[in-house]
């Protein structure tokens, strides 16, 4: 029997943070379907027929379980991967079918009149950073002075008016394999002289100035809800991009000052988003910078670092709890 008035969660076969929210909406008595759309189409079944005002209804179902497309009360898009496709198929033919399996089946889900968190098309769109950094600095929240360029001289230009250290930052992240290792690249901050390197003119570069630092802060925003921790970095590598050493950070709950907390919720609604991960540098004389949102951040480490209740935010507007 098709599943009613479930949560409909796309993502990746492991995910923990998706476990998270999935875990609470069982211990709340939630119906979930979970699903990731590489399982389209050999494992991942769709069924829509669309019946005037009445919108689309069908099914969306594997082996063992079935969702009624038309009691899906919300969708959590956290990191599905694409649709896959049998490798005896021809690269034309892979082409072809996955352009109509993001028209179709993609267009079929984001018709579905219910809310999504994140909604796709925005999210996408608000992951470009500079796009992000100037609604941050449009919604009142200080921002870094920054260039993005491909030129040398402009570069150079950039730099010995800063005074103050250089930092090189990748649009999104970048990771892969290098001699057989795991590599990724981090925020680095670099030498004056570093500009000069002829791969800069190779594609478009994100400089900004170095922001002193006493910590970082980890802010989650829910649908206004603010969740907020401070991160503390305990190593060389950390301090410069925390993300780079998990195992020296502590962190610690902590309040924004009122006009972040303002500028966070005009930020989001300005982006369309219900939903975004901010990443703040306060200086040793207590001054927020922003620094980016992620539209799908992860949170569950701060959850379990802090025991701030954000899947269980999540899951309040995943369950429309907020209209009730």
């Amino acid at each position: 029997m098709p599943t009613a008035d479930a949560v409909l969660v796309l993502t990746g076969t492991f995910d923990p943070t998706a476990d998270l929210v999935i875990e609470e909406l069982n211990r709340r008595g939630t119906p979930v379907f979970r699903a990731d759309t590489a399982w389209f189409p050999s494992r991942l079944a769709l069924v829509a027929n669309l019946d005037g005002a009445a919108g689309w209804g069908g099914t969306l179902a594997t082996e063992r379980r079935a969702i009624d497309l038309s009691s899906v009360r919300s969708v959590y898009y956290r990191r599905p991967t694409a649709p896959a496709f049998p490798e005896r198929m021809s690269a034309e033919a892979r082409s072809v079918a996955s352009a109509e399996a993001r028209r179709g089946f993609g267009g079929l889900l984001s018709a579905l009149p219910c809310r999504w968190l994140p909604p796709p098309g925005r999210a996408a769109d608000a992951e470009y950073k500079p796009l992000q950094l100037r609604v941050a600095a449009e919604s009142g929240l200080r921002v870094p002075r920054t260039l993005v360029t491909n030129s040398q001289d402009a570069a150079r230009d950039f730099a010995a008016g800063l005074g103050t250290p250089l930092v090189y930052k990748p649009f999104a992240p970048i990771r892969g394999t290098l001699d057989g290792r795991s590599v990724a690249v981090y925020a680095s901050v670099v030498a004056a002289d570093d500009v000069d390197d002829p791969s800069v003119a190779t594609t478009a570069h994100l400089f900004q100035e170095w922001v002193p630092k006493a910590y970082e802060v980890r802010l989650t925003a829910i649908d206004g809800q603010l969740f907020a921790a401070e991160i503390h970095a305990n190593s060389a590598s950390s301090k410069v991009d925390w993300r780079s050493d998990y195992d020296n950070l502590t962190y610690r709950v902590c309040d924004p000052p009122a006009a972040v907390a303002q500028g966070v919720r005009r930020m989001l609604d300005r982006l369309e988003l219900p939903y975004g991960a901010f990443d703040f540098v306060v200086s040793p004389s207590g001054e927020w910078t922003f620094l980016e949102v992620n539209p799908n951040g992860q949170y569950g480490f701060i959850e379990q670092a802090t025991g701030l209740p954000i899947a269980a935010a999540i899951c309040d507007y995943l369950e429309g709890s907020d209209e009730a």
